[in-house]
């Protein structure tokens, strides 16, 4: 059954404080069941005391010091708060009793004797609360003395208070959760609040945030972390749109080009060899197409992906990856593992491979052939580094956030002349983040780049 929260919240609460008010009821008859007792113990104690000091039994005959004590009032009739007595002899034998016993008997309890602690007993219809000791001549048990006195008023006393806590008790529990409904309502209102204002929010209005509460709580660190959400959501939109701005324009320019090339073409009869100048020109473009199309695609593949994490040699793949771009291009990467150590990472081989390669082309585009591009690794502490550097033409300061957007090229003269998409870093910047590597960048404006990335420890 799908209740409310408020309701549920009401329930839980309620539960928990009932449970608590039958605690505190149960000890309430408790203690006022042992206060009664210990009185009427206390004063069943000080009459023993009083009658064993006036008692004497020898030889199975009772002996009195004051006799007139058995012809009290309270030891005549059945009245408010009365005294009964008996006298037995070790077998539980009558010897004596007072008047207002008649021909009744207490209850005697074989081989029994406390002078402190009574027990409870019927005579007749009465309950009664009964003490009984020993009475000793000369170290030898020759009787009890049985003291006993009406438990009814007391009785009646606990069975009022039973009765009063039963039915305040369903009572208490009603007052309890309407009253817990009501601050359960009260409590969820901001929330009620920043529901409202969060379904207001939509993708037309999503500059727009939740204003915070003025009680430093924890609505307040809930309308802040709704609000740093939709601040991701704006900015991932941005990103979205921007990259579907700069991707459109991207594909755009060759298939502008590759259009204009077949206009020409088809406006009058020509030569072999413009026609063929026409086609090399038109399938440069579509390479251009097939290269960004597949570094789109590569770049929506690694957003969703979820890699292997396992163990790997990172120098061994900073070889090959060196040795492959040799062959390819012709042109020496220099590595050097400054650990001389084998570097082992926690990471992903492939997706490495993927980042390392991206970093060396990157850095062979924008440097001049003549001059140096590394590759270094060492162990930092527990963490893996792995630098490329170059001495290529550089990034200049401004520019250096915004490489690893999408699309995103410098606008300089020498950029001008090189060709790229500008997805390459985007890439790297994605595989990174999926595996936890940190990447940092430092560039300077004609004197080379340096991208480090850290592989930690434990990923």
């Amino acid at each position: 059954m799908n209740l409310p929260y408020k309701i549920r919240l009401s329930i839980y609460l309620t539960g928990a404080s009932a449970l608590i008010v039958l605690l505190a009821f149960w000890l309430i008859y408790g203690v006022a069941n042992w206060t009664l007792i210990r009185i009427i113990d206390q004063d069943l104690a000080l009459e023993t005391k009083v009658h064993q000091d006036q008692i004497t039994v020898v030889d199975g005959k009772i002996r009195f010091s004051h006799k007139d004590e058995w012809e009290e009032e309270e030891h005549k009739e059945i009245q408010f708060h009365p005294i009964f007595i008996e006298i037995v002899d070790p077998e539980g034998n009558q010897l004596d009793n007072s008047p207002n016993l008649g021909n009744l008997r207490l209850g005697f309890i074989e081989g029994h004797s406390s002078a402190k602690e009574g027990y409870n007993q019927f005579l007749g219809n009465q309950e009664l609360r009964q003490m009984q000791i020993a009475l000793k001549h000369e170290g030898k048990i020759e009787g009890y003395l049985l003291v006993a006195t009406s438990f009814e008023e007391s009785r009646n006393l606990l069975n009022n208070l039973r009765i009063i806590l039963f039915l305040l008790y369903p009572l208490i529990l009603i007052s309890l959760f309407l009253t817990m409904r009501f601050l359960a309502g009260k409590s969820i209102q901001p929330v009620d609040k920043i529901t409202k204002r969060a379904k207001m929010i939509s993708q037309k209005n999503l500059n727009e945030r939740i204003p915070l509460p003025e009680n430093n709580d924890e609505i307040k660190a809930l309308t802040v972390a709704i609000n740093d959400l939709l601040e991701r959501l704006e900015e991932a939109m941005k990103r979205e749109q921007q990259f579907t701005s700069d991707a459109s324009h991207e594909l755009r320019t060759p298939l502008s080009v590759l259009k204009g090339n077949f206009e020409v073409l088809i406006r009058k009869p020509r030569e072999q060899h413009e026609y063929i100048a026409k086609v090399k020109s038109g399938l440069e473009e579509i390479d251009k197409l097939n290269s960004i199309i597949d570094q789109l695609l590569a770049l929506a593949r690694f957003q969703k992906d979820a890699w292997d994490i396992h163990e790997i040699d990172l120098g061994s793949i900073a070889q090959e990856v060196t040795d492959s771009i040799f062959k390819s291009k012709g042109r020496q990467v220099h590595f050097q593992n400054r650990s001389e150590l084998p570097l082992y990472v926690q990471s992903n081989e492939k997706s490495v491979f993927i980042i390392l390669n991206n970093l060396l082309q990157n850095a062979l585009k924008y440097s001049k052939e003549d001059t140096e591009v590394s590759v270094s690794i060492w162990r930092e502490n527990s963490a893996g580094i792995l630098e490329v550097k170059d001495n290529g033409i550089g990034i200049e300061r401004d520019a250096q956030a915004k490489v690893f957007n999408p699309f995103y090229r410098e606008n300089s003269p020498e950029l001008g002349k090189v060709q790229g998409s500008g997805l390459g870093l985007s890439i790297v910047k994605k595989l990174c983040d999926q595996l936890g590597i940190s990447i940092s960048l430092q560039s300077e404006k004609g004197h080379g780049t340096a991208v480090r990335l850290i592989f930690p420890d434990k990923v």
